[in-house]
C-alpha cells in the first residue's frame, strides 16, 4: 500500500524555535518485517517534543518530532503476530516521529485500545500515564500516607499524578505556574494547592508536613525549582526530577545530598517500557483507571497537524494545562 496523497509530516528543519517546524509530503513504503502501518487518528504534544526540537536533547536534522500517538492499523509486515487490520492502538515509543498522517512501527511497541478508550484519550494519555505509573510505582513508591509535592501540577503528566496518587492513598501538595492554573489542581484532588508565581512553595511544603518536609518531590520543572525542590524534602526523602520545562539543571554538588541523606533520581520513560510485559502492564493499569473514571483524558486544546507550530508556541507559553494534540485530519 503506498502512501495517500493526502499524507503529509511535520519536519524540524534544524534546531529552534518553534518556527523550525514545517509541513512536507509524507512518502511511506510498506512497513518491513515486525513492523505495521498505523494512520493516526491523534496525536500528542509534549514537552520532549520541545527539548528535541530546540537542540537541548541533541538530533539530526531534519526530522520528525512526536513521540506519542493512536490510530488504526492499515497493514502489517512480515511476522507480525497479535494485530490485524483494522484495529486501534496508540504508542509512547522511540524513535521520534509521530507528526505524521501516518507512519510505520514496531508492532512491538504499540498496545491494542480497549473500546473503553478513544483514539484521543490515548493519544492523551500514553506518554504521560505511562510516566506517570513508573514515577509513583518505581522512582518512588508512593503509599498511604506519604507527603508528595507535584511540580506543574496541571500540566499534562501532573493531571494524572495528583489523581493516580491520591487514588494510591498520598497526600498531595499541588504547585501550580498561575492562579488560573489553581481551581484546575484542586479539581484533580489535590489536599493543597500552591501558585509558585506568588508563593513559597518550599514554605508551604514545610507547613504542609507540620515541619517535617514532604517525602518526595516530582519536579517536571527543572533549573528554575531543583534546588528549591530539595529543600522541600524531609530527611531521607526524594527528588525525582523528570522534566526541565524551565530549562536544564545546572551543575550540582552531590555532597549536598549527604547534608539530610537525600535520594536524587533522574529517570526517563523508555528505560520503564522497553520490556514487553512492562509495556503491557503499565498500558493495562492505566486503561483501568481511565475506564473506572479515576484518570480523565481529554484534550485541552488541539491543532491541525499542519499548525504544530502554534501548538509548541502555546506549549511553551505555559498557558496550556493538560494534554494538547495535533489532528491529521
Amino acid at each position: 500500500m503506498g502512501s495517500d496523497a493526502s499524507d503529509m509530516r511535520i519536519v524540524c528543519a534544524a534546531s529552534g524555535g518553534p518556527e523550525v517546524l514545517v509541513p512536507r509530503e509524507l512518502e511511506l513504503a510498506s512497513p518491513e518485517a515486525g513492523e505495521v502501518r498505523v494512520r493516526h487518528d491523534a496525536i500528542g504534544v509534549n514537552y520532549i517534543d520541545v527539548y528535541l526540537r530546540s537542540g537541548l536533547y541533541p538530533a539530526q536534522a531534519p526530522f520528525t518530532p512526536g513521540f506519542e500517538a493512536a490510530g488504526v492499523v492499515e497493514e502489517l509486515g512480515a511476522g507480525v503476530a497479535g494485530l490485524v487490520v483494522g484495529d486501534r492502538v496508540a504508542y509512547a515509543a522511540t524513535p521520534a516521529g509521530a507528526y505524521a498522517t501516518r507512519r510505520n512501527l514496531a508492532a512491538a511497541r504499540l498496545v491494542r485500545l480497549p473500546a473503553s478508550v478513544s483514539c484521543a484519550q490515548a493519544a492523551c494519555s500514553m506518554l504521560k500515564g505511562l510516566s506517570a505509573h513508573y514515577l509513583l510505582h518505581d522512582s518512588f513508591k508512593a503509599k498511604p500516607g506519604d507527603h508528595l509535592l507535584v511540580h506543574a501540577a496541571s500540566g499534562g503528566v501532573g493531571s494524572l499524578l495528583v489523581p493516580w496518587a491520591k487514588r494510591l492513598g498520598a497526600r498531595v501538595l499541588a504547585v501550580v505556574g498561575s492562579s488560573a492554573k489553581i481551581e484546575r489542581a484542586r479539581r484533580l484532588g489535590a489536599d493543597e494547592v500552591v501558585d509558585a508565581s506568588s508563593a513559597d512553595f518550599v514554605a508551604h511544603a514545610k507547613a504542609f508536613t507540620d515541619g517535617r518536609g514532604v517525602d518526595c518531590v516530582y519536579d517536571s520543572v527543572g533549573g528554575a525549582t531543583f534546588a528549591r525542590s530539595l529543600a522541600c524534602l524531609r530527611t531521607r526523602g526524594t527528588l525525582v526530577s523528570f522534566g526541565q520545562s524551565s530549562g536544564a539543571v545546572p551543575p550540582f554538588d552531590v555532597l549536598e545530598l549527604a547534608k539530610r541523606s537525600l535520594f536524587l533520581t533522574r529517570p526517563s520513560l523508555w528505560d520503564h517500557v522497553d520490556a514487553r510485559d512492562e509495556l503491557e502492564t503499565r498500558a493495562e493499569d492505566l486503561f483501568r483507571l481511565l475506564a473506572d473514571g479515576t484518570l480523565s483524558a481529554e484534550a485541552t486544546a488541539s491543532w491541525p497537524l499542519v499548525e504544530a507550530r502554534a501548538a509548541h508556541e502555546a506549549l511553551q507559553s505555559r498557558a496550556t494545562t493538560g494534554s494538547i494534540l495535533l489532528l491529521p485530519s
